[in-house]
């Protein structure tokens, strides 16, 4: 009897055995694996900066007797108006006024046209860092050796592009002087005459 029930463990013990061999384990379902996460891209710090994208912009032409022309545009940068872009034709290593008019409208020779600076505040005149400025004030423009200038600067604060009401530029007058603007005298900084006019427009 004893013989009998060896015999059974041993034959029991030996099919295990040969089941857990031949066992192979549960497939994965292949949508249950997770793929290794995208690496994100490295900006390359030698880059330039990614240039903002204008909301306005501006066609210089030359008034009369004049070779000033060029391209502004204005883009916001932090919240902050800004105009950007290049001029050629001016005097080597010259300095010029530069403003925002009231009127949009080149058609006289002279640019007279496009009336005083805009200055939807009713405020002195006066460098765009002071507290009292036009909202047409903004920085000289200075020429190079070649006669050619790179425009990078701010806009008066309280102007805006597109909103529609009285301190929009939209539709107002750009001009540079043949003189540098003093900051000084009203209203006009004694820039002297125009040189070129353009007609700022929204970018759709």
């Amino acid at each position: 009897m004893r013989l009998i029930h060896t015999s059974l463990f041993l034959a029991s013990a030996l099919a295990l055995s040969a089941c857990n061999k031949g066992a192979e384990p549960d497939a994965v379902p292949a949508d249950s694996i997770t793929p290794p996460a995208a690496t994100a891209p490295v900006a390359d710090p030698a880059a330039p900066p990614e240039m903002a994208k204008p909301i306005a912009t501006a066609q210089l032409q030359p008034t009369k007797d004049s070779t000033v022309a060029g391209t502004i545009n204005f883009s916001l940068v932090d919240g902050q108006l800004r105009a950007s872009g290049d001029i050629s034709g001016l005097k080597p290593d010259s300095e010029h006024g530069f403003h925002i008019h009231e009127k949009g409208d080149c058609s006289a020779p002279d640019g007279s046209s496009a009336g005083g600076h805009f200055n939807p505040g009713s405020s002195e005149h006066g460098s765009i860092s002071a507290a009292m400025h036009h909202g047409g004030d903004m920085p000289n423009i200075k020429a190079d050796a070649q006669g050619n200038a790179h425009i990078d600067g701010p806009v008066a604060s309280n102007v805006n592009v597109g909103v529609g009401d009285g301190f929009d530029i939209v539709g107002r007058g750009l001009i540079v002087h043949a003189d540098p603007d003093d900051y000084k005298t009203q209203p006009t900084g004694n820039a002297g005459a125009r040189l070129a006019c353009a007609v700022i427009t929204k970018v759709p």
